[in-house]
């Protein structure tokens, strides 16, 4: 059975874990195809979004689906040993950051441990009503070595991020949100439905802006404000002349206004 499943739709590129028996846990296999999917998304001038999720098992109830429980305990040596996990992080691909296109996780389930470092490399969160979070691997002394120390308290800020690295408390869905640990909530099961709208809709955008804006905000993080707007002027030098922004523009000229994005109302 292939351990990370890839699909193109549209203009987005699908990653599947795929291993709901043991609650999509990463073993070395699977952290090298999630490895080797980034890298694909990274090189292909087709894709604009990625969205990163975990398969369901259609024999499990909802209280057993997971986007990805972390590491897998019993063959820890396959993450280790797996070749270039030092570069790019045991999980697969959590130390890739030369990735300057949008990314996605759609939540079901439980994400937790590793599972949850992943979730937070991605740009975004969308969760199901069922999501729950949590650093669980606090329970066996395994620390956080796939950037969850790093990012999530740039996430959630530092007291929510240190009440969950340091009590190994499970949260859900609603929790995770309030604290912005998840950007938006819908119903059960429909998490890759609604990331995939997203995706959908910002590949229609043209992509230089977006891209030129993630990667100001992102280096921003780690410099003072005037250095900041320094780095942000610099990174679109070229953006206000890239054809799509001027085909854009015409049709706001013409009247044309594509509806925003909207969170959903309700989420149960």
């Amino acid at each position: 059975m292939t351990k990370v499943l890839t699909e193109r739709r549209g203009r987005a590129l699908l990653v599947t874990i795929n291993r709901p028996e043991v609650r999509n846990c990463v073993d070395g296999e699977t952290a090298q195809g999630l490895n080797d999917a980034v890298d694909a998304f990274r090189l292909a001038s087709d894709l604009d979004v990625m969205v990163l999720t975990g398969a369901e098992d259609p024999s499990a109830s909802p209280e057993q689906s997971s986007f990805c429980s972390g590491a897998d305990l019993k063959n820890t040596r396959t993450l280790a040993e797996r070749r270039g996990a030092d570069a790019t992080g045991p999980m697969g691909c959590s130390r890739i950051t030369q990735n300057e296109k949008p990314t996605i996780a759609a939540v079901n389930g439980y994400c937790t441990a590793g599972g949850l470092e992943l979730a937070c490399w991605c740009d975004f969160r969308i969760a199901s009503a069922n999501a729950q979070f949590g650093v669980l691997n606090r329970r066996w002394g395994v620390p956080l070595v796939d950037g969850g120390t790093q990012r999530l308290p740039r996430i959630v800020g530092l007291g929510n991020a240190l009440y969950l690295i340091e009590t190994g408390a499970l949260i859900d869905a609603a929790h995770a949100q309030r604290i912005g640990l998840v950007q938006e909530l819908v119903p059960e099961g429909r998490a890759v439905e609604r990331a995939l709208e997203i995706a959908a809709t910002m590949s229609q955008y043209p992509q230089l802006a977006i891209r030129n804006d993630r990667r100001a905000t992102l280096d921003g993080l780690a410099m003072p404000l005037a250095e900041g707007l320094e780095h942000e002027a610099r990174v679109h030098r070229d953006t206000a002349r890239d054809p799509k922004m001027a085909e854009w523009l015409e049709r706001f000229a013409k009247g044309e206004r594509p509806p925003p994005i909207r969170p959903p109302e309700t989420h149960s």
